[in-house]
């Protein structure tokens, strides 16, 4: 157990001087990067960055170079990896050693926690197991839950797209200008399906198949009523039927979903109340209603009693 704790320390300073070195030396660099950063919303960026926007990037840069240490992981798992990511909004091209860099130093960092806090000394195998164990599954919980967060809230503005493309099909625009046009709309609203609608055009622009821009938006997202909507959108460009008719009708069936989700989501409520009621708020009711009687009995019957 003392050559754990000693290799424990070692691997701290180790990761710390890695750490160390690259923020210090990742000060100049990094242009090219920099402006993988800048078409965000369609928008160049034309202020220098800010001094947190700059330990961020550096931040970024040394967490990188720590996730390179290690040997890279096979293909599968390095498409999952960055499929979580760009599903979570991360698109760096750095972002999967980034997430490697973090499984890496936090199971460390961890470690140092539980050992110079005197933790590990109920039960140091446990102990230091469940710190090695959390600290490699902390950044995928993350991005996970960064994840259901950012498909609920495109799920939630989809059908306002929907509406105003509808809105620009009915007015005379095609199918890649509507699309443009609701990004454009939709930019302080909803930016997280502007940012997607405005990654399809860009993809189309660059030559891509409109088909495969659209299957590729229902890959990066994740969310079933988009994924609905390309297939919908694919049908019609096929048999050539009219495109707003079905976007009206797809938009119709999609705010009868929604509905129907906060219906189910309020009928439920009565059951989830159920554990607070039971644990929570019959047993102050019981202390209120019988406490003044079983006090009062107690004052009669105790005296009684000790005769």
């Amino acid at each position: 157990m003392p050559g754990i704790v000693v290799f424990t320390f070692l691997a701290t300073l180790a990761v710390c001087s890695v750490v160390a070195y690259a923020l210090v030396q990742g000060g100049s660099g990094g242009v090219a990067e920099r402006l993988s950063h800048l078409w965000h919303l369609g928008m160049p960026k034309t202020q220098e960055p800010s001094f947190p926007e700059k330990q961020k990037e550096r931040a970024e840069k040394a967490l990188a170079k720590v996730g390179n240490l290690l040997p890279p992981p096979s293909p599968k798992s390095i498409n999952r990896t960055q499929l979580l990511l760009i599903r979570a909004g991360y698109r760096s091209p750095q972002a999967a050693q980034v997430m490697r860099g973090l499984r890496i130093l936090l199971p460390v960092l961890l470690l140092a926690l539980v050992y110079f806090t005197g933790l590990y000394l109920e039960n140091p195998i446990v102990v230091l197991a469940l710190a090695v164990v959390g600290g490699y599954m902390i950044p995928e919980f993350y991005v996970t839950q960064v994840v259901r967060r950012r498909q609920h809230r495109l799920q939630l503005s989809l059908p306002d797209a929907l509406d105003l493309l509808v809105i620009c099909m009915e007015a005379g625009l095609g199918l890649d200008q509507a699309i443009l046009r609701v990004a454009q709309e939709l930019r302080y609203a909803h930016p997280e399906l502007s940012e997607e609608f405005q990654m399809v055009n860009m993809e189309t622009q660059l030559g891509k198949n409109r088909l495969d821009a659209l299957r590729d938006l229902s890959t990066r997202t994740g969310v079933e009523d988009i994924k609905g909507l390309v297939a919908m959108l694919i049908q019609t460009d096929r048999f050539g039927t009219s495109l707003a008719q079905a976007l009206r009708v797809f938009s119709d069936d999609l705010r009868l979903k929604r509905r129907q989700r906060a219906e189910e989501q309020a009928a439920k409520t009565t059951v989830k109340m159920v554990p607070p009621l039971v644990f929570f708020v019959f047993p102050a009711l019981m202390v209120v209603i019988l406490g003044p009687g079983i006090i009062a009995i107690a004052h009669t019957l105790l005296p009684t009693l000790g005769k």
